[in-house]
């Protein structure tokens, strides 16, 4: 089969189309027919070697597609079943085995692309803003990166709620499209101090609660942004690392919670994964939220998905199609 491998750590032309062997069945697996995976930027950190793993190893955590073998004594999927997932690396391939009970079944008013487009960023968006911090009605948040995959459902599931959500994008483009999500204020960080902005949009008090993607650039800025008692959620480091903090920072700036979370723990059960999965389908069942897929891309040509991914080129999901 076919499938995006990455030799040695580098830039986007690391990747290589190789042929390689299908997997094989492993107790507890089936094996996925993929027809859709998800880009995400851990598969840049993965691909540079920020996040270091033993070469040679094939991108991808996310993807949907059609079940073709179940190992025996599995009963959460069937073969034929239409089957989405996330946290199971191999999805730049034609073929995955994956842990039974880590495949969601879609439901049949879900599309293949949308499962794909969902299990990481949408399970991502639902966790932040009904786990993490539990929005309430009437609060004030504050969504970074709002025309992002992450950041147009955030902001849907946001205003869902009844929450006021302020969010920043680069242009007046993506800033259309955050406020055609529900953000009710959209600040253009390439042109105005959002932190400034944010104290100005809520009479100075600050919001409850900042979901922060972007890491290294936005971070102070993030926790000067937050009411008092406020908590800030770094849930992704698109600019780079945030440096070692000083927690004397977060009493400075009124007694601030601050949290690093991963989808990984909210969804470590099989029943916490299919509550989630199932709040993101009724959602979309009932027109709340909208999966925006940005562009589709061949497999073979995974580079240019990451180039445009790496120079904030998308607004909503990129898709590689095998």
């Amino acid at each position: 089969m076919k499938a995006i491998r990455v030799h040695a750590p580098g830039g986007p032309e690391a990747m290589q189309l190789d042929e390689i062997p299908a997997p094989k069945l492993e107790p507890g697996q089936a094996i996925v027919h993929l027809e859709a995976s998800g880009v995400n930027f851990i598969d840049v950190f993965l691909r540079t070697g920020l996040y270091p793993s033993q070469a040679p190893f094939t991108l991808g955590s996310e993807g949907a597609g059609t079940v073709t073998a179940v190992a025996d004594g599995v009963t959460a999927v069937r073969v034929g079943d239409r089957v989405a997932f996330s946290g199971v690396r191999g999805t730049y391939a034609e073929l995955i085995a994956v842990p039974a009970d880590r495949l969601v079944v879609l439901p049949d008013d879900i599309t293949t692309r949308q499962g794909a487009a969902l299990m990481l960023q949408g399970l991502t968006a639902q966790y932040l803003a009904t786990s993490t911090y539990s929005l309430r009605e009437g609060e004030w948040c504050l969504v970074h990166a709002a025309a992002g995959g992450v950041g147009l459902l955030l902001c849907q599931i946001a205003r869902n709620i009844g929450a006021h959500v302020i969010g920043t994008t680069s242009t007046d483009q993506k800033a259309k499209l955050a406020r055609d999500a529900g953000a009710e204020e959209v600040i253009l960080y390439t042109k105005q101090d959002f932190e400034a902005e944010t104290r100005r949009i809520t009479d100075g008090a600050g919001v409850s609660v900042v979901y922060d993607s972007v890491g290294r650039t936005t971070f102070e800025q993030s926790l000067r942004s937050l009411r008092r008692r406020g908590m800030l959620v770094l849930f992704g480091q698109s600019s780079g690392p945030v440096p070692p903090v000083d927690l004397q920072l977060l009493s400075r700036n009124g007694s601030l919670y601050a949290t690093r979370p991963t989808l990984a723990d909210y969804i470590a059960t099989r029943e916490e994964l299919l509550a989630r999965s199932d709040d993101l389908f009724r959602w979309i069942r009932e027109g709340r939220l909208h999966v925006r897929i940005d562009r589709e891309i061949p497999l073979a040509d995974a580079a240019e998905a990451h180039r445009l991914l790496e120079s904030r080129a998308t607004a909503g999901k990129l898709l590689l199609i095998p």
